[in-house]
């Protein structure tokens, strides 16, 4: 068990595993009420670095050639769905992407280009990738992370397009205020009902609990999430979230709820594919109903 106390001035956490650990009381912080993650925010100010700048300087470094990424865009944070494609021969890397940090695979789906960006993993991260998406000419980001099962009942493997995820990361206060939660961006879910009624599964919706720290989902912390109604644990949708209704962006995101966060045998299986055959569409029948004809994003 840990416990919390003060000693000279200082709160003392003693730990069974490293000891007691010292750390300055809260009147030392840069406010007197917030931490540094909530100090000095101008949500209205523009940023010193942006995305196109970075990715001119890619561009000019790495010879990369001029052209737009597809309108339609999808984070994969787990890498199966872009592994698939690779070894299916169904995806080509684009020669278009700038960004230093990853490569985006396009392919034709469904009649719809669409490009695919693998280990996309974390909240700062995945909201590099979308800031670096839109400056290149995505016009829509749909995000499918593996997540981990709160609700007991559900029966797993299952998607949920979430409709609401839980601000327990860092990122989503740099672009919002703070809140309990970052909603997905007005009228993208009225626009979904009934999307996904052809598909042979369910997609059912709801709010997810998005942490920083997978590591550090304790018995408690799953407690008062289960008893806030959150259905699932995930790792990037409140900041992506954030990201969309700060910039006025459409990004729809889904947990693909495969594991009990590893407590037995047998955890984390995805189906066929590695999930990724049901993953593209899903993804399809986002794109169908928000992108009507193909290439006439909003």
């Amino acid at each position: 068990m840990t416990n919390v106390s003060l000693f000279s001035g200082k709160l003392v956490c003693t730990s069974p595993n490293l000891g007691p650990i010292y750390y300055e009381r809260a009147s030392s912080m840069t406010s007197e009420s917030n931490p540094p993650i909530l100090a000095e925010k101008s949500y209205a100010e523009d940023a010193v670095f942006r995305p196109e700048n970075l990715l001119r300087e890619g561009r000019r470094q790495r010879d990369v050639a001029m052209g737009d990424v597809p309108e339609v865009c999808l984070l994969d944070p787990d890498g199966d769905i872009v592994r698939w494609l690779i070894d299916q021969k169904k995806a080509n890397r684009s020669r278009f992407w700038a960004c230093y940090h990853t490569d985006l695979y396009t392919l034709e789906h469904e009649g719809r280009q669409v490009g695919v960006i693998g280990n996309a993993v974390g909240a700062a991260f995945a909201v590099l990738l979308a800031e670096q998406l839109f400056v290149s000419g995505c016009k829509l980001l749909v995000s499918i992370t593996s997540a981990g099962q709160l609700a007991k009942e559900m029966k797993t493997p299952c998607f949920l397009l979430i409709d609401k995820a839980l601000r327990d990361e860092g990122t989503s206060y740099h672009y919002l205020p703070p809140s309990d939660y970052a909603s997905a961006p007005d009228g993208l879910l009225s626009r979904l009902t009934g999307a996904f009624s052809d598909l042979p599964f369910s997609v059912l919706q709801g709010p997810t609990w998005t942490t920083d720290a997978p590591y550090r989902e304790t018995e408690t912390a799953i407690a008062a999430n289960r008893a806030r109604g959150i259905l699932a644990v995930e790792m990037e949708a409140a900041a992506l979230y954030a990201f969309a209704n700060a910039r006025g962006k459409p990004v729809v995101c889904f947990a693909h709820i495969t594991n009990q966060m590893a407590l037995a045998g047998d955890d984390f299986e995805k189906g066929e594919a590695d999930g990724a055959v049901a993953s593209l569409a899903v993804l399809n029948a986002v794109a169908a109903a928000l992108v009507n004809p193909p290439g006439d994003c909003f």
